[in-house]
């Protein structure tokens, strides 16, 4: 089994890809939308629905970018603890 920096490396690491929540509300609040997606189908007229489409796209990408901020972010403040707790003087 290739070690983690090696996964990384070769591209098989990629956790936005396995991000998925474990929180309740998820697969609710996944099945609203769903269902409202649904809805503003039967109501707007195709090239609407599509120009909805468009910016939830947008929309997507704009949180794609944000998560990749708050992974980073989120990395570097462990590194940065891990950093501390091993430069304290050891009593």
């Amino acid at each position: 089994m290739p070690s983690l920096l090696e996964s990384l490396y070769y591209g098989q690491l990629n956790p936005v890809e396995k991000t998925v929540s474990n929180d309740p509300q998820y697969r609710q609040l996944s099945r609203q939308i769903s269902e409202s997606m649904d809805a503003w189908k039967k109501r707007l007229s195709e090239d609407e629905f599509r120009e909805l489409e468009d910016l939830l796209d947008l929309c997507r990408q704009v949180q794609g970018l944000e998560m990749a901020a708050s992974f980073t972010d989120g990395f570097r403040l462990g590194a940065m603890m891990i950093i501390e707790v091993y430069s304290e003087e050891h009593i």
